[in-house]
């Protein structure tokens, strides 16, 4: 076979889909962060599931590794290649299907962005149940693949909630088409939810049918400032399981001065920690929300919104998080679920680690409080090498102690699969790896994810030179 694995792969997708420029690749192959590079050998666009499936088999004939990338938010290196692999990027895959107002489900393809199912859901008179900061550029494959929460998690749960059925092509390059026109569908296996969560090892989610929801007529906001942590989270006990509940978030003030200083977007209330309040239903609940906050112990008045304007203003204060982040170089972060009784101890021990091995850092703590979510992000961290690893090490064995999980929305990806056995016995991580080893039995797709690194499958034929 005189063929080189790009041109094969430029006869599948076309020769403008397929990139080799080490320009392209450097900058395809690092993290939404830009703490963690790797590398990759070409960089592939397929617009079909069919060209998708017939780029796995080219690959998988020349012995090479497959890094699956969509909108490459990725918070923990999920989308990094390790093995000079070859980037399969499902940014083409754009198909918007027209909303099924009656059933309340659309089809989209998997490089659709959250934003643009947002859009197409709301001109129909519905809500896409999963909202993120990352609104613009995260896609629903890649979603559907780390099972995201987010913003509205509280009220409609994650991304597995909301996927009524996959477009799935498999590592041998075969096709598992999932749907069904029925709500309740018990026929074998649930395949849907078995490639939910699993991060792109099983197989290249395609397309997704994705549940809607009505919209709600009528929606209130409040942000309340506390001085005590503990006060914080009994008030978030109190709000979680409310009838109405929209939304529920964890704001450190901390971030609230990084983001006044630095976007212009300061908190409205005093307290060293900040709650945003959201219900919503088909009446008003302004009401409801003054008397759940009566007894709650503020830091001075509550700053509410009633009207679209007002709320939006509100919401500013949580979403400009995000964009000051980075001001102070990549930070290094922590996405982790713990019970809502062990956060105030997390907060302070945390902080106490990063004072003892980053002193000039700033912890930035947030998150979807409701379901004990945070975002520990360290700030101005210039830890790098085994310094980083150290500390990140022992946060991980912390956030163990303290009866959390390492992982909770964004997945295990690179970085965190050297901690898996901190959430998960021997015999699971054995289970998993049996799964993994049926549908991908020579370990070539997102090779480094989830599991520590696999050998890479051995080069048969000429194809990937």
């Amino acid at each position: 076979m005189t063929e080189t694995l790009p041109e094969r792969l430029a006869t599948i997708v076309g020769a403008s889909y397929v990139s080799v420029d080490p320009d392209v690749l450097a900058g395809r192959s690092v993290d939404h962060t830009g703490r963690y590079r790797g590398r990759a050998s070409a960089l592939v666009r397929p617009a079909s599931e069919n060209e998708v499936a017939e780029v796995l088999r080219v690959c998988h004939e020349a012995g090479v590794c497959v890094t699956v990338q969509g909108g490459r938010t990725s918070l923990v290196a999920g989308t990094v290649p390790e093995y000079d692999d070859v980037l399969l990027s499902t940014e083409r895959l754009r198909d918007v299907g027209e909303v099924d107002v009656v059933e309340r489900r659309v089809h989209v393809g998997a490089g659709v962005t959250l934003a643009e199912v947002q859009r197409a859901a709301s001109a129909a008179g519905l809500v896409f149940g999963v909202d993120l900061a990352a609104r613009d550029t995260a896609t629903v494959g890649g979603m559907a693949s780390t099972n995201a929460g987010g913003l509205r998690t509280v009220r409609y749960g994650n991304m597995g909630e909301q996927v009524l059925g996959l477009d799935v092509v498999l590592p041998d390059g075969s096709v598992v088409q999932r749907h069904s026109q029925v709500r309740s569908d018990n026929t074998g296996y649930d395949l849907a939810s078995l490639f939910v969560g699993s991060e792109g090892t099983l197989g290249v989610i395609t397309g997704l049918d994705l549940r809607l929801h009505p919209a709600p007529r009528h929606r209130v906001t409040a942000i309340c400032g506390f001085a005590d942590l503990h006060a914080l989270i009994e008030t978030g006990r109190v709000f979680r399981d409310m009838e109405g509940i929209a939304a529920l978030e964890l704001i450190d003030a901390r971030a609230s001065v990084l983001t006044a200083e630095h976007v212009g977007v300061g908190a409205p209330v005093e307290g060293a920690w900040q709650l945003l309040i959201e219900l919503a239903g088909d009446a008003d609940l302004t009401e409801r929300l003054a008397e759940a906050l009566e007894p709650a112990e503020l830091s001075g008045e509550p700053a509410v919104g009633v009207d679209a304007t007002a709320q939006q203003r509100l919401w500013q204060v949580r979403e400009a998080v995000a964009e000051v982040l980075g001001v102070y170089g990549p930070p290094l972060k922590f996405d982790v679920s713990l019970p809502l009784s062990a956060i105030p101890n997390f907060a302070a021990e945390s902080a106490e680690l990063v004072a003892a091995h980053a002193p000039h850092a700033i912890p930035v703590l947030f998150g979807h409080v409701g379901e004990g979510n945070l975002h520990l992000n360290i700030v101005r961290c210039a830890l790098a090498g085994d310094a980083e690893q150290t500390l990140y090490a022992a946060m991980m064995t912390l956030i163990a102690r303290c009866g959390g999980n390492v992982s909770s929305e964004h997945g295990v990806g690179t970085r965190k699969r050297d901690y898996v056995s901190m959430a998960r016995t021997v015999p699971d991580i054995a289970a998993m790896r049996a799964v993994k080893t049926a549908f991908d039995p020579d370990g070539y797709l997102n090779p480094a994810v989830l599991f520590e690194r696999h050998r890479p499958v051995t080069v048969t034929t000429d194809a990937a030179t």
